[in-house]
């Protein structure tokens, strides 16, 4: 992969449109990228990667839209790559919102991209040919040319510094996760997961099957009960091996008693059968007597009974030979009762209707009443024809009192506008002047904020500088103290080892025994051995003095190293601060922030002032318009109130002599027909009270002719004895079931086996029905003990049957758990037999780690001058944890491996770079061998002393004579030196910048 050209565009801290030549960056191999923390130097690397996947590195989709650029300038980013040997320009424009092209508002942009491939023609000349506008078809393109992944690719070709660090200074699982996602060994977790999950489900399947032998085993005991017994042992789940062929034994034990009980049970309940037959003939026998004995004694009560209603029966018959001569006069009775009440209504109704007349009218007769109802209608009629003229009275009142209105409203808008077109010259004078004064103020104002942006830059530079200052003495303070340390370990470290050389003949004689030969003369006996001194040093004093030692030494170098940061920036921040106090430089913000805000809020008057001048004008037209409509309203509305008042004048009059003494002419109308109404209802009701009259006689006669045909002496007589069908059909049934029930009791009585039952002595069925009940709970309990014992002996029958099935089921699901979980065990590295706790992954990724410490060891033999090697270890991990991805690094001036987190800052630096480099190189073999000829270094330099820093830099130099192009990311003042080509990243409040600079330009 090498990179040519990228273009940003509104992408970042990039506000604009900035393109980057990597072809002219790149002409020296090597270049640094460089600039103010924040500026936008990680977006470069941000945009490629963006351009060639789609996706910045990691989860940045929030930061890809410029805060700072212009709303109409969309996001997109175009990069110029060759990959594998094919020369392809992408173009990708991200989702993102835009203005609308027309009208206001927003709207939703799609994301765009465009994959474009340099071909050349027939003729030699160049083009771009259009390959891909898909998404996915792009992406697809791309991976398949890199090789790797973006997490991969992220990871390869920009190498970040401290990642790495901790790489090396990781523990095993920690590596793991980083080799895993770069060389894509899922396939290998997803071995592990599978055998761990089927030996999780053959242990289910196991645990399932011993769970159905115990479960029936328990139904089995449940099924026996406590009487049956064995001499076989029951299978428990806490000895898996009575599970079993045991456990068929016992079941088969359990079912032999089962059958021995069941033929003793039916023997029993044959014997109760034959004697609660014979108990319940008896019982028979006895119950038919009692029940003859019984009907007969009821029979002869019951005939008694109904002896002593006799009376009753008679006076019901007399009543029901009455109501049946009744009912032949039945409707001429009630014609005679409908006309008596029709007559009372006809009476009370002629007298309700006089009392509302007037006493004039009360004496009156039927006809002369109609006569006066017809005259007082003819005279309400002629009053409801003036009953309209009263509306016009009342609409020709409010229109007066509405003209009289209109004629108040027309003259008091003609006196106000009047007065506004008096007062606007005063008004428009006083917006001009106000005018004026805020134009000024908005000048004052542009010049306060320019002022106050550079005093805000310099004020926070200040604020950093003070701070840095502060930092900077703390740690001189910090390194004169580990200087002290450092000096007091190692002397102390001196005098142990120079006191165990002094005492190391006595540290040999410890070890001598007799007939042994001596390790340095080599004799067999030992006449005189030295003997050693008080409080003379051991082994282990001097390698825990030397541990101390270099434990100062490495916190005296992190002392320096963090002085040497904290001056460079102490110094920047001077740079661009200058010496002014900070208390200086904020008295002077906060007097121009006073002055600033002060003509902001007078220039803010301007708008306000203009509105205010237009609102103005408008008004102007309004009120001119206002006052001519009111003069000319007024004239109309005085003309039309005088013919008004003339009409309304006139109609009053006439309306008044109408009226008479009542309210209104329609009153006096309603008064005149109510009381016609009156006469009309009182004619009608004296005509109906003749009529019924009448009928009341004619009915009444024919009534009492028909009752004395019947044998009745009056109509009141036979009305009494009248009954309803109802009454009639209940006295007659009441009868008719009297004479019945006589008939059937004595019927009974003169049944010969009934009078011959009731000649015995009483039946004791009480007794016989007690020794049937007896009889019978023995059969009931000797038929249950049969029925259960029959019952317990088919359920262990198929209870057993189904215990030897699942025990052939069982033995099998034993053996193929045993060999699951043994290769469970084995790939995850908890096997006993495994020599190392390695799993399958990690064993796949130690190979790859062994892989990346050759290659990184090339480039660490020349930055540490042939002293440190690194080797990759399998050895068992602490406490048992999983081995197989250990780290040592060799140091060759003690021949002795170390940990990795012992080296200090420097020393970590570029045993990193190393590591980085080395699987950048295992990576791209691994994705197939294309070349990545651009790689980024993020950081880490400012560890390195200067001897150091060239030998990295001379480890560069080789990376580039390869015909790789390698990108420096530092903020470290020598490499600017160093380095010839280099991007300078410019921050500002408008927007971040590029600068290619050369030290030829400079």
């Amino acid at each position: 992969m090498r990179l040519h050209n990228l273009t940003l565009q509104a992408f970042g801290p990039f506000a604009g449109t900035h393109t980057i030549d990597f072809d002219s960056l790149s002409a020296d191999g090597l270049f640094l990228l460089h600039g103010d923390t924040g500026a936008g130097k990680s977006t470069v690397f941000a945009a490629i990667c963006f351009a060639l996947y789609g996706r910045p590195p990691g989860d940045r989709d929030l930061l890809l839209r410029s805060h700072h650029a212009p709303a109409g300038l969309l996001t997109d980013v175009t990069l110029e790559v060759t990959l594998a040997g094919r020369r392809l320009r992408i173009h990708r424009i991200p989702a993102q919102m835009r203005p609308k092209r027309s009208g206001e508002g927003e709207t939703s942009q799609k994301a765009e991209t465009r994959l474009s491939e340099w071909a050349v023609d027939a003729d030699g000349k160049g083009h771009w040919e259009p390959s891909s506008k898909s998404h996915q078809e792009a992406a697809l393109e791309v991976t398949d040319l890199l090789g790797m992944s973006r997490d991969q690719f992220c990871q390869v070709v920009l190498l970040p510094q401290n990642d790495f660090t901790k790489f090396l200074h990781a523990d095993a699982h920690g590596r793991r996760e980083l080799l895993g996602k770069l060389f894509r060994t899922g396939r290998f977790s997803f071995i592990e997961r599978w055998l761990n999950d089927h030996s999780r489900t053959t242990e289910k399947n196991r645990d399932a099957a011993r769970a159905d032998v115990l479960r029936l085993a328990e139904r089995i005991h449940q099924a026996a009960g406590a009487d049956l017994t064995t001499q076989h042992t029951a299978p428990t789940p806490d000895d898996p091996h009575t599970l079993t062929e045991p456990a068929r034994a016992w079941a088969q034990d359990l079912l032999r008693a089962g059958h021995s009980d069941h033929a003793q049970t039916l023997q029993a309940a044959t014997t109760a059968k034959e004697n609660l037959v014979a108990q319940q003939s008896l019982e028979a026998a006895v119950r038919e007597l009692h029940q003859q004995q019984a009907t007969y004694t009821s029979a002869r009560q019951q005939l008694d009974l109904l002896h002593e209603q006799t009376p009753h029966q008679d006076v019901l018959v007399q009543r029901r030979d009455q109501a049946r001569r009744a009912q032949q006069a039945a409707p001429l009775l009630h014609a005679a009762d409908t006309a008596a009440d029709d007559h009372t209504r006809a009476q009370t109704a002629e007298h309700a209707a006089r009392e509302h007349l007037l006493p004039e009218h009360k004496g009156l007769d039927a006809g002369r009443l109609e006569t006066a109802e017809q005259r007082l209608h003819a005279e309400a009629g002629a009053l409801s024809a003036l009953v309209p003229e009263e509306d016009t009275v009342h609409r020709l009142t409010s229109e007066l009192e509405r003209t009289d209105a209109e004629r108040q409203d027309f003259a008091s808008r003609q006196r106000a506008a009047q007065d506004w077109l008096e007062a606007e010259p005063t008004r428009r004078r006083a917006l001009e002047t106000r005018r004026e004064v805020a134009r000024k103020a908005e000048e004052e104002g542009r010049r306060h904020q320019s002022a106050l942006d550079s005093l805000q830059t310099r004020l926070e530079a200040a604020g950093r500088r003070d701070t840095h200052l502060a930092k900077v003495a703390e740690a001189e303070q910090q390194l004169t103290d580990a200087h002290t340390i450092a000096g007091q370990t190692g002397q102390a470290y001196l005098t142990i080892r120079r006191r165990r050389t002094d005492g190391m003949a006595a540290e040999l004689a410890a070890t001598l025994t007799d007939n042994i030969p001596c390790p340095v003369c080599g004799s067999c006996t030992h006449p005189a051995p030295a003997a050693p001194q008080d409080g003379q040093p051991t082994r282990q004093d001097e390698r825990d003095a030397e541990a101390l030692h270099e434990q100062a030494k490495t916190a005296q170098e992190t002392a320096a190293a963090v002085l040497h940061g904290l001056r460079e920036q102490a110094a920047t921040a001077t740079g661009e601060a200058g010496d002014t106090p900070l208390v200086d430089l904020k008295a002077q913000h906060t007097t121009l922030t006073a002055e600033l805000t002060d003509a902001l809020d007078r220039a803010a008057d301007q708008g306000v002032v203009q509105d205010e001048l237009l609102a103005l004008d408008g008004e102007h037209t309004v009120q001119t318009q206002q006052h001519s409509t009111a003069t000319a309203g007024l004239s109309a509305r005085n003309a039309h109130y005088d013919t008004l008042t003339q009409q309304l004048t006139e109609l009053t009059a006439k309306l008044t002599a109408a009226r008479g003494p009542h309210p209104t002419v329609a009153a006096h109308a309603d008064d005149l027909t109510h009381t016609a109404d009156r006469l009309k209802q009182a004619a009608e009701a004296s005509r109906s009270l003749t009529a019924a009259v009448q009928t009341l006689t004619q009915r009444t006669e024919q009534a009492i002719l028909a009752v004395t045909g019947q044998g009745f002496d009056s109509l009141t007589l036979a009305q009494q004895a009248l009954l309803s069908d109802e009454d009639l059909r209940a006295i007659e049934e009441e009868i008719t079931q009297w004479r019945e029930a006589c008939a059937a009791h004595t019927a009974v009585l003169d049944n010969p086996a009934l009078q011959q039952a009731a000649a015995q002595p009483s039946a004791a069925l009480d007794a016989a029905t007690a020794a049937r009940a007896a009889a019978d709970d023995r059969h009931a309990e000797a038929a249950a003990a049969a029925s259960a014992a029959h019952t317990r002996s088919q359920d262990l029958t198929v209870l057993a049957t189904d215990l030897d099935a699942a025990v052939q089921h069982l033995e099998p699901l034993e053996q193929a758990h045993l060999t699951a979980r043994h290769l469970a065990e084995l790939v995850t590295g908890n096997s006993p037999s495994a020599r190392v706790r390695m799993q399958l992954e990690s064993y796949v990724l130690a190979a790859r780690l062994e892989e990346v410490v050759t290659a990184a060891n090339a480039r660490l033999h020349l930055m540490s001058e042939g002293r440190y090697t690194l080797s990759h270890s399998d050895h068992q991990a602490a406490r048992g944890a999983r081995s197989g991805l250990g780290l040592e690094i060799t140091d060759s001036w003690t021949g002795r491996p170390r940990r990795t987190d012992t080296l200090s800052g420097g020393e970590s630096f570029f045993a990193s770079l190393s590591l980085a480099l080395g699987l950048a190189d295992v990576v791209t073999h691994e994705a197939g061998g294309n070349p990545l000829d651009t790689l980024f270094i993020d950081e880490g330099f400012g560890t390195l002393d200067e001897d150091t820093l060239h030998k990295v830099l001379d480890v560069l130099d080789s990376l580039r004579a390869h015909d790789r192009t390698v990108g420096v990311i530092s903020h470290v003042p020598e490499l600017r030196r160093r380095i010839t080509h280099r991007l300078h990243v410019r921050k500002d409040p408008t927007g971040s910048t590029f600068a290619h600079l050369t030290a030829a330009a400079e």
